[in-house]
């Protein structure tokens, strides 16, 4: 697997949240590409993002928690959209893994990235901050149902 560190500005986003299951169906992502489409906010200029906010190894499935984000720009009137949530998303250094394989093999790049990349690495996760999932296509609209999803894991040097 090929890591890459990248620095990686704050962002501010816009997000509409699920709490259930990673693999239980996302209707929130539905919404989300619907309300940006509307207000147009779509790639390449903005971009898509997911934030797995609980490890399902800790927290009840049924309490996980995910945001489905989409960047907005500087200029973008937060005012007139009182129906969606706005987050600023944490910048710093990331190491970054370009991933492309069926969704459900996503946790499988988790569990290198944490059990083997960080700790043979000069870094340590960063626990203050998430890891985000810069989505690049729609796996279904991909001939083998495969996602494109760049991971960015928070950083920071490990100390000495």
């Amino acid at each position: 697997m090929n890591i890459l560190i990248k620095e990686l500005p704050e962002t501010e986003v816009a997000f509409f949240r699920h709490t259930g299951s990673y693999f239980e169906p996302q209707e929130h992502w539905g919404k989300l590409i619907n309300w940006a489409i509307n207000n147009g906010l779509y790639p390449p200029q903005q971009s898509f993002i997911g934030i797995s906010l609980d490890n399902p190894d800790l927290v009840e499935n049924k309490d996980c928690r995910h945001d489905a984000c989409v960047t907005i720009p500087d200029s973008f009137d937060k005012e007139k959209h009182k129906n969606i949530t706005f987050k600023k998303l944490d910048g710093g250094q990331y190491a970054v893994y370009a991933f492309y394989d069926t969704p459900e093999k996503l946790n499988f790049a988790y569990q290198y990235l944490f059990g083997e990349w960080l700790p043979n690495s000069d870094f340590e996760a960063d626990y203050e901050r998430f890891n985000l999932e810069f989505n690049k296509n729609n796996p279904s609209e991909d001939p083998e149902g495969k996602c494109r999803v760049d991971l960015f894991v928070p950083i920071k040097k490990r100390n000495p």
